[in-house]
C-alpha cells in the first residue's frame, strides 16, 4: 500500500514534477498532460456520486421515490469502480509501460469489456435515438455528459502522447478503455433519464428550427 506522510515537498515548486521513472520532466509535458486529466475526471466521477446522492428519495407526501433510489444503488457502485481503474491509468500513465514495476497490478481489456456488457445491458432498454442529445435535465445527467466530454479529452491526450513519444507510449488497453468509458457515460446519462422518467432534448438542425419559426 502507499503511504503518504507529507503532501508538499516543495520539489515542483519550479514547475517540473517527477515521473515514475524518477524522470524530471516540466508539467506541460505530454504524459503529465494525460495523467492530470484522468485526475480531473476521477475528481468530476466523484461529482457524479455526489448529485447521485442528492436525488429526491421522497415525493412531497412522504412516499419513497423508487426510481431514484434504486439509479443510485445501481449506479454508485459501477462509478466507484471505475474510480479505482482511472486511479490504475493514471498510476501507470506516469511512466512508459516499459518501465512499469512487475509487480504493479494493471487494467486489463476483462475491465473494458465490462463496460461494454454494461453498456449493452442499458441499451437494450433503450428506444433509438433520431438525432444527438443536448445535455440538460437532472445535474446527474448534466454531470455524467461532462465527464464524457472529460473522458474525450484524457482520449486525447494518450494519442497525442503517442504522437510524440511512439505507439509504445501508452498501452493499446488504455485507449481501448478510455474510449469505451466516454460511451458508457453516454448511455448512463440516457439510462438516468429513462429511469427518473425525464425527457431528453433532441439537437434540431438549424434548418429545421428555421422551418418551424
Amino acid at each position: 500500500m502507499v503511504r503518504i506522510t507529507r503532501v508538499h515537498t516543495g520539489n515542483g515548486d519550479g514547475g517540473e514534477t517527477s515521473l515514475l521513472t524518477g524522470e524530471r520532466v516540466p508539467k506541460s509535458n505530454a504524459r503529465v498532460e494525460l495523467y492530470g486529466t484522468i485526475d480531473e475526471l476521477n475528481s468530476l466521477i466523484g461529482w457524479v456520486r455526489m448529485e447521485l446522492s442528492r436525488l429526491p428519495k421522497q415525493h412531497s407526501d412522504g412516499g419513497v421515490r423508487v426510481p431514484a433510489l434504486r439509479i443510485e444503488e445501481e449506479l454508485d457502485p459501477m462509478l466507484s469502480i471505475i474510480q479505482q481503474e482511472l486511479f490504475d491509468i493514471g498510476g501507470e500513465s506516469a511512466g512508459t509501460p516499459s518501465a512499469l514495476p512487475e509487480q504493479m497490478a494493471l487494467v486489463e481489456m476483462k475491465h473494458a469489456d465490462r463496460l461494454v456488457q454494461e453498456m449493452n445491458h442499458w441499451t437494450d432498454q433503450q428506444s433509438p435515438l433520431n438525432s444527438f442529445i443536448l445535455p440538460s435535465g437532472s445535474p446527474v445527467v448534466v454531470a455524467l455528459h461532462v465527464v464524457r466530454t472529460v473522458v474525450r479529452r484524457s482520449e486525447r491526450c494518450a494519442v497525442n502522447l503517442i504522437e510524440l513519444e511512439g505507439e509504445d507510449a501508452v498501452r493499446p488497453v488504455v485507449l481501448a478503455y478510455l474510449n469505451r468509458l466516454s460511451d458508457w457515460m453516454f448511455v448512463a446519462a440516457r439510462h438516468v433519464t429513462q429511469a427518473l422518467a425525464e425527457d431528453e432534448v433532441l439537437w434540431v438542425p438549424l434548418g429545421a428550427r428555421d422551418s418551424e419559426a
